[in-house]
């Protein structure tokens, strides 16, 4: 019920709301209170008792008006609703529950200084509010009321999911979305999104839509209820992640020198004792020593990754082969031609989950492109759980199992492999 039938019809009749009508799944009429008027001037409105600025709708037209709609209801169950800067705030329940509980909806859109509370008394059965301001008329929210409730209707989009993992639909904001090209202005999409694991996708995105409600909206986020044990274990790793020091100078990557080994073995250190912490048979004796770090820099192998002017971690690529990959087992290499082999990769404890891990990959990545490598070999341990998730992150492949000669406790070894 509008004063302005013909800009309503050009918004509503168009687009997804538009082809759902023509199909017959939903229907929209726009119908103009004037024409319902009892006088000659087709006079809506008139001053308001009491005095004061303005006027007000008259509750005969409105009436007439709605008596007229009602009379070809059949039998549906319906709902009058008066679109109001008074009413309820409106939500995505709001819209689930007229959705589910009518199958016909009258809005009612006020003008002017309001509408004859008359009429709100004896005919209204909610008002509705889309937010605390004050719009010139009710036609602007009570299309988006419309839209709302419309597009849940089965059939009006193509498939239920595109409306029940958006924003709102379970309490929380919807994840990030991108679309071609790969990079734009220097920006690239998130590397999970283009690896084709479906698994690791969905617990990104539901991880984002909960970060994204606690950043954007605290209050919906305080609201939630979470019984879910995956999702618990989300909040926590997120609370965890923003726990940690936050990258704010360049991270770089050089050849390592000299001076650099006391650095490297504070890192040794500190991995051993993770390691040893999640039971893990690895570096657990006196390997790697410094003697070995020693060489690798004397042969141009051991790389530092740079915190501003800091030593934050290191990794060893080489070009000669590894006599231990040539006798894998429970599968086989993919990679043809030359590859490097990296290995000794650690960084210092206090830069775990912050993304530099995931950068001395790329930068392990690139050195190996650089000399003409045309894949990368690695290993580690079974139980290092966090180094097998960092590679396959990054793109790397399980390829079988190695055997390791570095006079280790546990020489058997995962292999892992990366096409350039």
């Amino acid at each position: 019920m509008t004063l302005f039938p013909d800009t309503m019809n050009a918004v509503l009749h168009e687009s997804i709301l538009g082809r759902a009508a023509k199909k017959g799944i939903i229907e929209v009429n726009c119908v103009q209170i004037r024409d319902y008027t009892e006088n000659k001037q087709c006079q809506v409105d008139d001053y308001p008792y009491g005095g004061g600025w303005g006027c007000v709708m008259m509750a005969q037209p409105l009436k007439s008006c709605l008596d007229d709609i009602m009379s070809t209801t059949k039998g549906r169950k319906s709902r009058v609703i008066y679109m109001s800067p008074q009413g309820k705030p409106y939500d995505q329940q709001t819209a689930r529950r007229l959705r589910d509980e009518y199958d016909h909806l009258v809005l009612v859109c006020g003008h002017y200084e309001g509408i004859d509370e008359r009429f709100i008394e004896q005919c209204v059965d909610e008002e509705i509010s889309i937010g605390d301001f004050v719009l010139t008329g009710g036609e602007i929210a009570a299309m988006a009321v419309a839209d709302s409730v419309c597009r849940l209707v089965p059939g009006v989009l193509s498939d239920e999911e595109c409306f029940t993992g958006e924003s709102h639909w379970d309490g929380v904001l919807e994840y990030p979305q991108y679309t071609r090209p790969e990079v734009w202005e220097g920006r690239a999409v998130p590397e999970v999104l283009l690896q084709g694991n479906h698994a690791a996708v969905d617990e990104w995105r539901r991880k984002k839509s909960l970060e994204r409600t606690m950043d954007k909206r605290p209050d919906m986020f305080e609201r939630l209820e979470l019984t879910d044990k995956k999702d618990i274990k989300l909040v926590e790793q997120i609370k965890k992640e923003r726990s940690r020091m936050k990258l704010t100078q360049p991270v770089g990557c050089r050849p390592a020198v000299g001076s650099d080994i006391d650095d490297i073995m504070l890192i040794v250190r500190q991995a051993r004792n993770y390691l040893k912490k999640h039971r893990v048979d690895q570096w657990q004796g006196e390997y790697p020593t410094q003697n070995v770090f020693a060489a690798d820099i004397a042969n141009g192998e051991c790389y530092a990754v740079t915190y501003g002017e800091r030593l934050a971690g290191f990794f060893c690529l080489t070009e000669a082969p590894e006599s231990g990959y040539d006798k894998i087992t429970d599968g086989k290499w993919h990679g043809e031609g030359k590859y490097c082999t990296l290995h000794r990769i650690a960084i210092e404890a206090q830069f775990r989950g912050t993304g530099l891990s995931d950068m001395m990959i790329d930068f392990a990545d690139e050195t190996a492109k650089a000399r003409g490598a045309e894949c990368v070999r690695t290993d580690t341990h079974r139980k290092n759980k966090a180094m097998q998730k960092l590679l396959k992150r990054k793109g790397y492949v399980y390829r079988g199992n190695v055997l390791v000669d570095e006079g280790e406790h546990d020489p058997a070894r995962q292999a892992f492999e990366k096409k350039l």
